[in-house]
């Protein structure tokens, strides 16, 4: 299953993605689509993920601060910042895995590999090499 935390680009590209496996996509601040919500909930295994663009772990909006604990997530996935991000707040796993698109501001491209076992959840960041 593949989680996209938004910044899609073109819808086309979920319909690749999907060739794959299937998607659970949210949008990002630079989409427009409206083929896909700003946060999705979906549980993988019995991991329960809250799937949304925008989010500082640790600098939570009220309404984001509201919407998980409604949701009551094992793990937030987020992207925006570009920064890949592994850690618990409150006893909510944060990750973020980085981005995957073009190369910009010299930051290294990534992807998060997350593999469920039961509860347990182990995150492992793969490098993406530069596109030509």
């Amino acid at each position: 299953h593949i989680l996209h935390a938004g910044d899609i680009g073109p819808d086309h590209l979920i319909a690749q993605l999907e060739a794959i496996a299937p998607v659970t996509a949210v949008l990002g601040n630079n989409d427009d689509s409206p083929c896909f919500p700003l946060t999705q909930v979906k549980v993988l295994g019995d991991v329960k993920f809250f799937v949304h663009h925008i989010v500082s772990p640790r600098a939570l909006t009220e309404e984001l601060k509201a919407r998980i604990a409604t949701a009551k997530p094992d793990v937030v996935l987020f992207g925006h910042s570009h920064q890949k991000c592994d850690q618990v707040i409150n006893g909510v796993r944060f990750v973020n895995p980085g981005y995957a698109g073009k190369p910009r501001f010299g930051a290294e491209r990534s992807v998060a590999l997350l593999e469920i076992a039961g509860q347990q959840l182990a995150v492992r960041f793969v490098k993406l090499p530069d596109a030509a």
